[in-house]
């Protein structure tokens, strides 16, 4: 009886940089409206919204702050 060799043939993958790749063709936003929102998404999103304007203004208050800008009440 023979013996049967199996071995695995390793894979070879080539590696292809981002910037060496073939740019994709990119969808058109040509023509599209406004996105439907339900009251649920429109609420969370103003909510965001305000978070997002709430942290800067507390940012730029402790920059601020930091900076020796503000007076003191001592």
């Amino acid at each position: 009886m023979a013996a049967i060799n199996i071995t695995p043939v390793p894979e070879s993958y080539r590696i292809i940089h981002p910037l060496d790749d073939v740019a994709e063709t990119k969808c058109s936003t040509t023509g599209l409206g406004p996105i439907k929102m339900t009251r649920a998404v429109h609420l969370s999103l103003t909510a965001l919204r305000a978070y997002l304007v709430l942290i800067t203004l507390m940012l730029a208050y402790h920059v601020l702050d930091l900076a020796g800008w503000l007076p003191h009440a001592h």
